[in-house]
């Protein structure tokens, strides 16, 4: 069949039987096998599962990319009825980038350092159309203001590195669509991206979507992207599709155990640290060469049957009564899916102490040169503006904000990492601010402690594991002896809940739920009393995040451990956290108790903060708000307010006061404060951003 006789009411994308295997020196290792699913056109298809499900496998497979070592083993992948799998190479340099795009999760992996933006976006219709130069730099024009990028003719005549990150991921995604192209896949195209820039790309997406009639390959390991962007989705697991449907169908009326194990693993409202502690799916993710008998995700589900479950291969079954929803798994007519969870178990709530930790108008400034080249005017990077704020023992202090507020920077500033510029640092009745780590004690070093976001970069790879914990112990002068100190490191590992055998595991042996847990582990090596949490789950699987999020607060209540936990992520905040902090280009606009900061009246930054988090439930109603614009430079900050550029209620204040002063900090009554010059009756009839609707 050719793409002049395809039916439109046929689907765009079928995927068939799909097997994909990956062939190394030592065996072939089997990364895709027996997966279907079907795109009809216009619409959007989400892929998700954890990392090394197979997701993006597919996405290369459609895009026949799969390198020198990857290859299709079986089945068939059609693209308008075309089988791509047999399709010559002058045939797929036709089809790719003109008909199927896609969009990948690193934007600067697709831009060229060394090309004007426009000069890019030309080339698609002039290489892929014969369109001549003229109309091909119009046409990036007009897509550029169609992915609502500000002042379209300076963005085409920028170079990447002149854009910010969401700005970049916008060029990318006017890249893919300069050829109108049917179907468009998209890889985890808003991970490395800031909630608030993420809002905006998924209503892009959709937009652009609806605009150009083009049908869409959603991946992602978020649940409520998914739900945000998709009409259908597919839940993968190592390998398989487990299970496939309408969105609104699998959120509400699951029918595999593992999409039930997923939701069970991430913060949904009404998940509590202590009254309904989330459930980590128990086990690990099988390698492809180890894959168990019969059901993939036997040895981890709560419902296996041995000598059933895994006696033979499972087929996908139809669920009646839904639509094209289907599920891999034997025993899903037996199943009670509504029954509560009978593993979970409530826990006592940490007990908050006295103060261990106080800052007062910290200042950390930056001076930098005014050019490339060193030379020009020095400019001054405001990062931390008068930070104030305590945290007791035993308690869970979240602070939030996009990247660029100086989250990080007040992280290093605590650790002595950096010198603060003015202010106050009390740590346990110690003055810290001017005393960088080099010139700390042992006790204040091994007293605050950090858990990094990538635990890749923290480990050494040439060193066991066991080593590494009692390198640390050393540093830290725990015990008496190398005996002590083995002794201990094997307590360490039982504290963060791994096995002792892990001991003379090398790094590359482990996942990276494993290392996050190693990190944590040599974190507390010393005693940590207060320990800072940068982005810690960031990297993580969901169903890992439960389980690393889980072991923090185990430990916390076991030692009265403070914990900073910096995170952009609102929906972990909101279940972990005994209060939040909220900054914003350097300064604190908000804080009190989660429940405080989760209700208005909000700081108009974090009203825009919570309306951008995506939720997996379909019974929540948000309401939308997209900010406009980029942070502000911190060498250039705006007037008045910080956050009066992006502010939607600027004009509810008289006077131009928000250009003109910036806000006093005020306390709403019980600890809630607000840097913001709203009068009182506007805050007090603010409405709920997130709603539960009635069922």
């Amino acid at each position: 069949m050719t793409d002049t006789t395809w039916d439109p009411s046929r689907p765009i994308l079928e995927i068939e039987n799909l097997s994909i295997s990956f062939f190394t020196r030592l065996r072939e290792i089997p990364a895709v096998m027996d997966f279907s699913c079907t795109v009809m056109p216009g619409e959007a298809m989400g892929l998700v599962g954890e990392s090394g499900c197979g997701k993006s496998t597919v996405a290369l497979a459609v895009m026949r990319d799969l390198g020198k070592n990857g290859r299709i083993v079986g089945g068939k992948i059609r693209f308008k009825g075309r089988d791509l799998t047999t399709m010559g190479d002058e045939e797929l340099r036709h089809i790719r980038g003109s008909e199927i795009a896609m969009i990948y999760q690193e934007p600067m992996a697709s831009l060229n350092p060394a090309m004007k933006v426009g000069a890019q976006l030309a080339e698609v219709p002039m290489i892929h159309q014969g369109m001549s130069k003229a109309d091909a730099w119009a046409l990036a024009r007009q897509i550029v203001a169609d992915v609502r990028l500000p002042d379209p003719d300076r963005i085409i005549n920028s170079y990447p590195h002149q854009l910010s990150g969401g700005q970049q991921q916008r060029i990318v995604i006017a890249m893919a669509l300069m050829s109108k192209p049917a179907l468009l896949i998209l890889d985890e195209p808003t991970t490395a991206l800031d909630v608030t820039v993420e809002a905006g790309i998924v209503d892009l997406v959709k937009d652009l979507g609806h605009k150009y009639g083009t049908s869409m390959l959603f991946i992602s390991h978020n649940l409520g992207l998914v739900m945000d962007v998709c009409d259908r989705l597919c839940v993968m697991y190592s390998g398989e599709a487990v299970e496939t449907g309408n969105v609104v169908q699998v959120f509400d009326k699951m029918r595999h155990p593992y999409t039930q194990a997923l939701f069970r693993s991430i913060p949904l409202p009404g998940a509590d640290k202590n009254a309904r502690p989330l459930v980590a799916i128990p086990g690990n993710f099988p390698l492809p060469h180890e894959r168990p008998p019969g059901c993939n995700f036997g040895p981890r589900c709560d419902y296996f049957e041995k000598g059933r479950c895994d006696a033979h291969d499972i087929e996908m079954e139809d669920v009646p009564e839904g639509d094209r929803h289907q599920t891999r798994c034997l025993k899903w007519q037996e199943v009670d899916w509504d029954a509560p969870i009978a593993a979970r178990v409530a826990k006592e709530k940490a007990r908050i102490g006295k103060v261990v930790l106080k800052m007062e108008d910290l200042r950390k400034y930056y001076s930098v040169s005014g050019s490339a080249f060193g030379g020009g005017m020095k400019k001054v990077v405001k990062a931390n503006e008068t930070l104030s704020f305590e945290a007791r023992e035993g308690e869970t202090l979240a602070i939030v904000g996009e990247s660029g507020c100086g989250k990080s920077t007040f992280a290093k500033v605590l650790m002595g990492l950096e010198t603060a510029t003015s202010g106050s640092i009390m740590l346990f009745d110690e003055n810290v601010q001017s005393t960088p780590i080099t010139k700390r004690n042992v006790d204040t070093v091994s007293a605050v402690q950090m858990v990094f976001q990538n635990p890749f970069d923290t480990l050494n790879p040439s060193m066991t594991v066991g080593r590494q914990i009692i390198r640390a112990l050393e540093i830290f002068k725990q015990g008496k002896s190398d005996a002590e100190r083995h002794a201990r490191m094997l307590e360490l590992l039982d504290l963060v809940k791994l096995p002792r055998a892990f001991a003379d595991r090398m790094p590359r042996q482990l996942s990276g739920g494993q290392k996050q847990r190693v990190g944590i582990a040599r974190a507390f090596a010393g005693g940590a009393k207060v320990v800072v949490a940068d982005e810690p789950v960031s990297a993580l699987d969901v169903s890992v995040q439960a389980a690393v999020t889980d072991l923090l607060m185990d430990i916390q209540r076991e030692n009265g451990t403070t914990l900073l936990f910096i995170s952009h992520d609102l929906s972990i905040v909101r279940y972990l956290s005994d209060r939040v902090m909220v900054m914003y280009l350097g300064h604190v606009v908000e804080m009190g108790t989660t429940d405080q900061v989760f209700q208005p009246p909000y700081h108009p930054y974090t009203e825009a903060l919570l309306s951008a988090v995506p939720i997996a439930d379909t019974h929540v109603e948000r309401k939308r708000i997209v900010l406009e614009g980029d942070i502000p430079s911190a060498v250039n900050p705006p007037p008045g307010c910080p956050f009066q550029t992006r502010c939607r209620w600027k004009s509810q204040v008289p006077g131009g006061l928000c250009d003109r002063e910036m806000p006093p900090m005020r306390d709403l009554g019980g600890g809630h404060q607000i840097k913001c010059h709203l009068a009182a009756d506007i805050l007090a009839r603010m409405e709920p951003v997130i709603k539960i609707a009635a069922e």
